[in-house]
């Protein structure tokens, strides 16, 4: 059985699903492998321009891996190949967008905060309970959670283990969209289809330079942006797209 199914459901759309609904999709090793083997396929395909990824209408995903974590103990987290496999997924360099129907706790709510862009329905949770079983969060959360809602709202959270519903996960800034229940994965799709109409180069660039302003000061943040739009104007896609504006046309990007 494939841990992540993998289809296209619209042109330059890559949709990549969870596939352990016995486990509420725990992120086992090798399902954290198999994610990042997918997006390695995903960067290198010159079809794809935006991916999305989801779960089931259960769970996104529920987290670590207990029992494999039991199991192999600490050295399950010192794993070179799991670092280097959630270092994939933070340097995919596309738009990545997560669909979010249910739960999406410890590693679960971690991955989705890799994505650009999270659509959650309004019954979906968020959490890190990691307190509850002894431990801290290992994959981002005590970071990416503060850079998004805040210090007291983190620690919340971090410390008590209790989740967050997701009208609260969307006004805190965790979340770019709220839909009814079952509707997360079409509205995803709908945004990703609007992302894959546009200049591939530019929406590289657009991320990269979203992402830096996580990582370096304001000015270096700045210089970074206008070295990204002089790169941009050096394409085909900015000929074909501003012509295509004055022809009033639409314009047909090619990535090049």
């Amino acid at each position: 059985m494939s841990l992540v199914l993998s289809s296209r459901p619209s042109e330059g759309v890559t949709l990549l699903q969870l596939n352990r609904p016995e486990k509420r999709n725990a992120l086992s090793s090798g399902l954290i492998g198999a994610i990042a083997a997918e997006l390695t396929a995903a960067a290198d395909d010159a079809e794809t321009r935006c991916v999305v990824l989801t779960g089931n209408d259960k769970a996104f995903s529920a987290g670590a891996d207990i029992k494999e974590m039991v199991e192999r103990g600490v050295d399950a987290l010192k794993d070179k190949k799991r670092h280097q496999d959630w270092a994939t997924i933070q340097s995919f360099p596309k738009p990545l967008i997560a669909a979010v129907e249910g739960f999406a706790f410890g590693g679960g709510h971690e991955l989705a905060m890799l994505t650009d862009i999270v659509v959650a329905a309004d019954n979906a949770r968020f959490g890190q309970p990691e307190i509850n079983i002894g431990i801290l969060p290992g994959d981002g959360a005590t970071q990416r959670i503060p850079r998004s809602v805040g210090k007291s709202l983190a620690m919340k959270m971090i410390l008590t283990g209790e989740p967050i519903d997701a009208e609260t996960a969307f006004a805190a800034g965790l979340l770019a969209e709220l839909t009814a229940p079952g509707k997360a994965l079409d509205r995803a799709l709908e945004i990703a289809a609007v992302i894959a109409s546009k200049g591939p180069v530019a929406t590289r660039l657009a991320k990269a330079a979203v992402l830096k302003a996580y990582e370096i000061p304001l000015e270096e943040g700045l210089t970074f942006e206008r070295e990204a739009v002089f790169t941009a104007f050096e394409t085909e896609d900015q000929t074909e797209g501003m012509t295509a504006f004055l022809e009033k046309r639409p314009p047909k990007f090619t990535g090049r």
